[in-house]
């Protein structure tokens, strides 16, 4: 059953297009996040969605209402902002209380809406404190339980976790994972942070200028991008993209022979760094210009084909500034693409030939 319908959305700030046909379907209990770089629309598509901004054209839906001309209030929404947004002079009972409160529900079911999402969210010994007395991590919680205990039909989230330190938001997000798939709350999620994204959600949209490029499982996006903007965002560090030449439905590249989507011209080859390999004889030249240390592995950063290229090896590899490597590459981890437009080309992977 599809519980949120985003149903050719577009949005125009005077000649400025913000959304362009912006189309997305989100199951009964699915968590989606919404990907992309600042300034791409994704935020404007949820405020949106929320009733905070008006469409230019489209329509939004959910279950079976139609609700792009509906009120905030009457869409059946809730809404976790990038800020904390919990009231200071309430307490934390009062904050998970408060969408409850305003709806007039009877006071048993506030009662056990609180205890339940404050157990959900690990807070049920703060019920008494303040907000000033609270961690940002527990400020979040509280935020994540009064949106989760009005049992929303969709909820929202603007970035929840970006004010939160690194290693408190590692925490938060596995925390947020389970408790989402518990409450099975259809879950639509904004956020820049492809970390975030690829660990959270059950399917990954990702934006470009506006539109939405490619919705797939994380580690479709991964390891089959749409296009070179994708492949570049997602993942880190990005793929590598390779201008080649194909003749007769093959590229060379080194030593290496690889079936090619193209029978001529020029064309994108696309490779994760983790998918490069050190050989002693059969592959390509990479010739390295910096090594990064990185605890789990090595990052380098050289040319191979005249061109940039990163390549992510073991730590303990015997590798320095200036040395010439032969590397080869996993036929399976490679996307080609068109080199004029940079979207993705059907093949079978490169198999080498």
């Amino acid at each position: 059953m599809i519980e949120l319908l985003i149903d050719r959305v577009s949005k125009r700030f005077g000649p400025v297009a913000a959304l362009t046909e912006a189309t997305l379907s989100l199951s009964e209990g699915e968590f989606v996040a919404l990907l992309g770089p600042s300034g791409c629309g994704k935020t404007t598509l949820l405020r949106i969605v929320a009733g905070l901004e008006s469409a230019s054209a489209g329509h939004v839906r959910i279950g079976e209402r139609d609700v792009t001309e509906l009120p905030p209030r009457a869409r059946g929404l809730a809404m976790v902002f990038q800020s904390h947004a919990v009231f200071p002079h309430m307490t934390v009972r009062e904050n998970i209380a408060f969408g409850l409160a305003m709806a007039h529900a009877p006071a048993a079911r506030v009662e056990r809406q609180v205890a339940r999402t404050a157990a959900l969210l690990h807070i049920e010994a703060l019920l008494s404190r303040y907000p000033a007395q609270l961690s940002g991590g527990q400020r979040q919680r509280v935020a994540v339980a009064r949106a989760l205990a009005v049992e929303p039909s969709v909820l929202l989230m603007d970035e929840p976790l970006s004010s939160l330190d690194a290693l408190l938001r590692l925490e938060m997000r596995a925390e947020l994972k389970s408790v989402l798939r518990e409450a099975g709350t259809t879950t639509l999620y904004v956020t820049h942070d492809q970390t975030e994204a690829m660990g959270l959600a059950d399917r990954i949209a990702v934006m470009q200028e506006g539109r939405i490029v490619q919705v797939a499982a994380p580690m479709e996006v991964y390891r089959h991008p749409a296009n070179i903007f994708v492949g570049g965002f997602v993942g880190s560090p990005p793929m590598n993209f390779l201008r080649l030449r194909a003749a007769q439905s093959a590229v060379a590249l080194g030593a290496l022979r690889l079936a090619a989507p193209v029978p001529a011209g020029e064309v994108l080859l696309g490779i994760r760094p983790e998918a490069l390999a050190p050989v002693s004889t059969g592959g390509f030249a990479f010739r390295v210009a910096v090594v990064e240390p990185l605890g789990t592995h090595l990052l380098l950063t050289g040319e191979a084909e005249g061109q940039l290229m990163r390549a992510v090896l073991p730590p303990e590899a015997a590798v320095a500034a200036g040395a010439e490597l032969s590397l080869t590459l996993d036929p399976a981890a490679i996307s080609w693409m068109d080199a004029a437009s940079g979207q993705a080309l059907p093949a079978d992977h490169g198999n080498l030939r």
